[in-house]
């Protein structure tokens, strides 16, 4: 991914999980309003029988921005920014500066040549589930103030900020209720990672092969967007489950949320807000790979001078 063509980091584990970081925030920050409007879509559910002239508030990707930047202000749409960075500096760093020093430890020191794929897929998933383990907390947070809209005259909102969400449900609901979804959000999050992290390794692999293309910002490019395709593809059900199970504590379970989305709003359900979904992930991969390469080419170029 961000390694040669043998699989080996050419920085150190710390300066990789920085880099990481960085890129995760900085993608973070330049997309969360997308991300907001699909957590709305996917907590949007059908008009119940007898309630079918009922229209749905939230009618495609730059239909949902217009009517949270009309109805409850342009800020709105960066709700959940905070623990959105919170996430991202735990899960964003675990997840992409893990990935490739797992890679290695599952193909052995004296590998030689291409990785295979599935050996980049199960590092990819790795990664993805420890990082999401620790960093659920923050997730919970997040699409809990971006599921809040905007609410009748002299009704409180649920949270005033992150901090006090993190306080009121330690307080009301327990420390086990900050893992709520803990179980789809594994899924979600080690399926993506999988997707996102070994796509773009494997796209970018397979480009720089052919005659013509370097490892430069247009293979980038490519590979970034592959991995936000793959992602949305494979991940959207799982997505919509954890989004529903976190915005909504009346769902006992992963599959009573499932077989309830399913029995009331149809198969199609599972991929609401797809493009919105893809917006967001496919400009967050290729934001966040532009700026992870160029970072650690920042970080090379450091190590180079001081040697």
């Amino acid at each position: 991914m961000v390694a040669d063509s043998k699989g080996k980091s050419d920085i150190s584990l710390a300066r990789t999980f920085a880099s990481s970081t960085f890129a995760a925030c900085f993608a973070e920050i330049c997309t969360i309003p997308l991300d907001t409007a699909k957590v709305r879509l996917q907590l949007q559910k059908s008009a119940v029988a007898g309630d079918g002239v009922a229209l749905p508030k939230y009618r495609g990707m730059l239909g949902t921005v217009a009517t949270i930047a009309r109805e409850e202000g342009l800020a709105a749409l960066w709700k959940g920014i905070v623990p959105g960075l919170h996430r991202q500096r735990v899960f964003g760093g675990l997840r992409i500066g893990l990935y490739e020093p797992v890679k290695n430890l599952y193909v052995g020191s004296d590998f030689v040549g291409d990785v295979p794929l599935t050996k980049k897929i199960l590092a990819a998933l790795t990664t993805g589930a420890v990082g999401i383990a620790v960093a659920n907390p923050t997730d919970l947070v997040k699409v809990r103030l971006q599921a809040e809209g905007k609410l009748p005259a002299g009704v409180p909102r649920r949270y005033s900020g992150a901090l006090n969400a993190y306080s009121t449900i330690l307080r009301q609901e327990g420390v086990g209720a900050l893992w709520t979804g803990i179980g789809p959000n594994i899924a979600r999050n080690a399926i993506i990672n999988a997707a996102e992290l070994a796509s773009y390794d494997q796209v970018k692999e397979t480009i720089l092969k052919i005659p013509g293309f370097t490892d430069n910002v247009v293979t980038h490019l490519f590979a970034g967007l592959g991995a936000g395709f793959f992602a949305v593809c494979i991940g959207s059900p799982v997505d919509v489950v954890k989004s529903r199970m976190m915005g909504d504590s009346t769902y006992k379970n992963t599959l009573d949320c499932f077989i309830k989305t399913l029995k009331n709003d149809g198969p199609l359900a599972f991929y609401k807000g797809f493009i919105p979904n893809f917006g967001r992930l496919g400009s967050w991969n290729v934001i966040m790979f532009l700026t992870l390469e160029q970072a650690k080419k920042f970080v090379r170029s450091l190590e180079s001078s001081r040697a």
